[in-house]
């Protein structure tokens, strides 16, 4: 079976400040992070591939990350940023495609979680990105609050020719344990057949000191019932996840709460949806 990690980040503090790494909770988080660092966790975690995930709003950061997955076998694809409400946004895209690297360039995304506007992505300048990101044969990764996942679903419900993908299931209230009106949003958006989402960023979710398999679980089982293992990929959120558990305490913890699949399903979820979602 080959395993991809469908979400992944490395940055280098000396290139380019994290402004989202603010507070004490963070501390741990401010150092760099590299490929190499990430290199021996995986290979002892028996991940093959990985998918490297913006971190910034800002267009210096993809040029480099194409540049990395171009001289670096681990990284399979790139999902970047550009700004999505530039009338050039379609120019935009294509020349990341013609850049070193740019054939890893598997998708788009831009930190709607920071955004004010819950109906950010329903704006006429976004849905105008959204549209370009999908002429590029690119898919669209959603990073945002719960609250937020109404207009995920409208835009999504728009724009049935691109593929949407869900990061860290839309950040469920693990954290205290209840689910609200997460679970039916996720519904909503798992009904559209051009969603899916990523088991992912479930560990900082929940309690950094004390989270436990059952904490997740009822969330993964919303996650299987509503999207189906076909829908589903599997993510470590690396090194943001390092906030709760180390790379390989997250890979054993979602075979774990994957382990009544089948073989074909758990293939599913480690790296049959990521290849097909972002044509890897």
């Amino acid at each position: 079976m080959t395993t991809i990690d469908a979400h992944q980040h490395v940055w280098d503090l000396s290139v380019r400040e994290q402004d989202w790494i603010t507070g004490p909770e963070l501390a741990p988080l401010r150092r760099d992070f590299s490929l190499d660092d990430l290199r021996p966790q995986a290979a002892a975690a028996d991940v093959d591939a990985t998918v490297l995930v913006q971190t910034v709003c800002l267009p210096e950061e993809t040029p480099e990350y194409l540049a990395l997955a171009a001289d670096d076998r681990l990284v399979a694809g790139v999902v970047g940023w550009t700004d999505l409400t530039s009338p050039a946004v379609a120019d935009a895209l294509a020349e990341l495609r013609a850049l070193s690297g740019g054939d890893r360039l598997v998708g788009i995304r831009h930190q709607v979680q920071s955004e004010d506007d819950p109906n950010w992505l329903l704006r006429p300048e976004a849905d105008r990105g959204l549209a370009a990101v999908a002429s590029a044969g690119l898919a669209y990764d959603l990073v945002l609050r719960p609250e937020q996942l109404p207009s995920a679903v409208a835009a999504a419900r728009a724009r049935p020719e691109l593929t949407f993908v869900l990061d860290h299931l839309g950040k469920p209230p693990v954290r205290p344990r209840r689910q609200d009106t997460w679970a039916a949003d996720l519904r909503a958006l798992a009904r559209l057949p051009n969603t899916v989402a990523k088991l992912s960023g479930l560990v900082t979710e929940a309690d950094w000191d004390a989270w436990s398999l059952a904490d997740l679980r009822p969330f993964v089982s919303v996650a299987l019932e509503t999207f189906g293992p076909r829908r589903l990929m599997f993510g470590s959120d690396w090194p943001v996840c390092t906030l709760a558990a180390d790379y390989g305490q997250v890979v054993a913890a979602s075979h774990e709460l994957l382990a009544d699949l089948s073989e074909h399903e758990r293939k599913e979820v480690f790296g049959g949806t990521a290849s097909r979602a972002y044509h890897l």
